[in-house]
């Protein structure tokens, strides 16, 4: 049985395939491809509606529990690079 995670954007319950990790590292999102770096994670699943619900709502800060505001441009540009992989766009 595989594990099943919350996406901290739309709430919804999936498993761990279907989500991406984030970690916050020197005050930076970054997106865990392997889901090994140290720390604390927050799974959010990687639609641009889900992502910007969860940047709009500060759930990666909470989830991560880091105080201060994060640079979010590195996991915007990361995730845009992912959804036009996923799609076969270039």
């Amino acid at each position: 049985m595989e594990a099943v995670r919350t996406c901290v954007g739309c709430r919804a319950r999936a498993s761990r395939s279907a989500l991406i990790r984030v970690v916050a590292q020197d005050g930076v999102l970054v997106v865990d491809e392997r889901a090994a770096l140290p720390g604390r994670g927050a799974w959010v699943h990687p639609a641009p509606e889900c992502v910007d619900t969860a940047l709009r709502r500060r759930a990666f800060a909470r989830a991560l529990r880091v105080p201060a505001p994060l640079d979010t441009q590195t996991i915007e540009k990361r995730l845009n690079g992912y959804g036009n992989k996923v799609n076969g766009s270039k």
